[in-house]
């Protein structure tokens, strides 16, 4: 069985509070893109086999296989059902350390993909449960619709927010951006306006207004990062913000943006773009 997680951009984001565990409540709107990894499980009727035979192609994973989230997505159904014996074969296309949900997508479209082959039965709202056990944003995965998201990122609500019809552009540097550096410079407090209420704004009125509280730590660290941005503007972007923690950047915008033109104001990183 073969399946294609996809990626996910941040519309917006801001940190709230900090919790007594040490954690942020956050508030954003995850929003998924049609840029894919490729992700085959298949049954091994093989008594010597190991329960689960993970690789991957294109990227290289830091660590043990045993940590990769698709991995643990098998482990965390194994404890409790009995899945067969399985070959996993992931290939990536989405960029790691992105902020684009990459690994949360591969192990959420993993529990989905087992859930089938096992004949498990298991409800969306069950296998959300899983997924939030393994990391914040891979429950929204599961349903894969736009979403407001509280909380860790894992309480969500589905809305309306939408950006078909435009082109987005994706841009991601090779900048690593660590969580603990992340929030070095951000003070958590509830926004002027809410989120949802900017979401509901055409997207022409979204800039000044809808913001990513991670890019005052990023820029401060990595300027180059804050030219990204505003090169994305200069190219006739109507929104343009970092996602997630970053590294990666996205722009919308409301005309046609050939692959090449954003390469050649990108070179030698990773870009993508599509119509909406």
């Amino acid at each position: 069985m073969i399946t294609f997680p996809n990626a996910k951009i941040n519309l917006g984001l801001d940190v709230v509070s900090k919790r007594p565990d040490g954690y942020h409540n956050l508030e954003t709107i995850f929003y998924p893109i049609p840029l894919e990894d490729v992700l085959e499980i298949t049954p091994v009727d093989d008594g010597d086999a190991p329960e689960c035979d993970f690789t991957m192609y294109n990227a290289v994973f830091e660590g043990d296989d045993n940590d990769n989230l698709v991995v643990k997505a098998y482990r965390i159904l194994a404890a409790d059902y009995s899945l067969p014996k399985v070959k996993m074969s992931l290939y990536k296309n989405i960029p790691t350390g992105a902020g684009l949900g990459g690994g949360s997508a591969d192990a959420a479209f993993a529990l989905k993909m087992l859930n089938e082959i096992a004949a498990l039965g298991l409800s969306d709202e069950r296998l959300e449960e899983y997924a939030a056990r393994i990391g914040a944003d891979c429950a929204f995965f599961i349903r894969n619709t736009p979403a407001y998201a509280t909380g860790i990122g894992n309480i969500l609500t589905p809305t309306t927010c939408n950006i078909c019809g435009y082109t987005l552009a994706l841009v991601k540097p090779d900048i690593h951006i660590s969580t603990k550096e992340a929030y070095s410079l951000v003070s958590p407090a509830a926004p002027e306006t809410p989120l949802t209420d900017i979401a509901t704004l055409p997207i022409r009125e979204w800039k000044g207004r809808m913001k990513n509280d991670f890019e005052k730590s990023v820029f401060a660290a990595h300027p180059s990062m804050e030219k990204i941005k505003e090169k994305l503007y200069s190219m006739g972007a109507i929104y343009a913000s970092m996602s997630g923690s970053g590294s990666a950047f996205f722009g919308i915008f409301d005309k046609e943006l050939p692959a090449d033109e954003l390469k050649e104001q990108f070179p030698g990183i990773f870009c993508w773009s599509c119509r909406m």
